[in-house]
């Protein structure tokens, strides 16, 4: 498994991270079973948040491993997205933090994002928070989810700590980040501008996107991999897959590895040969000719 560093950090992480969301539920030893692969594949880098589960997928990863294996992998959570509300108020955050990391067992997080942007968040309030919970050695790196550049921005100028990641929802049939950059100037659906621009924002500042929901189509509305409902692209992925000997699901995730802005897919799966099948993804580098091929297949018109 390859590796990168968010952000402009130290912080190595494998290109490819398992989300935990799907652990609520699970038995210890599914539990674990699922984390040891997951190691063993390289993929050392676990995904959580608050809400998952409503904490039990932070609870049931806890319980299926013992203490020493907490300094072999790298956590991170969210926290923001409350019942029927946003909440990026100082004591929302380090409540929230010290909850993550009571289910974790841990004394600290790797990276704390915020999950949503917060509509009446106060900068100076985030800020103290996160100043907080550095200083008592809780959270060691920071960044966001699903914000746009101006709300990064906005953040960035007041809190002191550096923004590493930015977690948002890209796949190959969820591409709005991509769609108007290639239709500039057009008078198509495809040319509006949907978040200002977060992949050229991320490169100019070295911040990570992070990919969450990467076999998506729509907003979360099912998996495309596999569904008889998208005939040319999984026609046009098993095709490339049968040339790299690989599956369809690791050209999905390959396709987004692609990408020169250097996204970190976020996979959720809890299928232990799943998992194994997209970690080949990290030996697969698409031509720039495959990589068109696949973005037109899901159904992208080129102007």
């Amino acid at each position: 498994m390859k590796r990168m560093n968010l952000g402009t950090s130290d912080l190595s992480v494998p290109e490819i991270g398992l989300g935990c969301m799907r652990m609520a539920g699970m038995t210890k030893n599914d539990a674990r079973a699922m984390i040891d692969k997951s190691m063993e594949l390289g993929i050392d880098f676990f995904d959580h948040a608050d809400i998952y589960g409503k904490g039990e997928a932070e609870k049931a990863f806890a319980s299926a491993i013992e203490p020493s294996l907490r300094e072999k992998m790298i956590l991170q959570s969210k926290c923001g997205i409350r019942d029927g509300f946003f909440d990026f108020s100082k004591e929302h955050i380090i409540s929230s933090v010290e909850g993550s990391l009571k289910r974790l067992n841990t004394e600290y997080l790797d990276v704390l994002l915020l999950h949503r942007p917060d509509a009446l968040m106060e900068p100076e309030e985030v800020a103290e928070a996160f100043t907080k919970l550095e200083n008592d050695g809780k959270v060691r790196h920071f960044g966001v989810s699903n914000h746009n550049p101006m709300q990064m921005e906005l953040l960035q100028e007041t809190v002191d700590q550096e923004l590493i990641v930015n977690q948002v929802q890209l796949s190959l049939m969820q591409t709005v980040m991509i769609d108007h950059g290639l239709n500039v100037n057009m008078e198509n659906s495809s040319a509006v501008n949907r978040d200002g621009e977060i992949i050229e924002y991320s490169r100019l500042n070295n911040i990570s996107l992070q990919a969450w929901s990467p076999f998506q189509h729509g907003m979360i509305e099912g998996a495309f991999v596999g569904n008889s409902d998208f005939p040319e692209i999984n026609e046009k992925l098993q095709q490339v897959a049968s040339r790299y000997g690989v599956t369809d699901s690791a050209i999905a995730i390959a396709w987004i590895l692609r990408h020169p802005a250097g996204i970190q897919p976020i996979v959720g799966t809890m299928n232990k040969q799943r998992l194994e099948d997209i970690a080949k993804a990290s030996e697969v580098k698409l031509t720039r000719e495959e990589w068109y091929e696949l973005y037109r297949a899901a159904g992208n018109d080129l102007p």
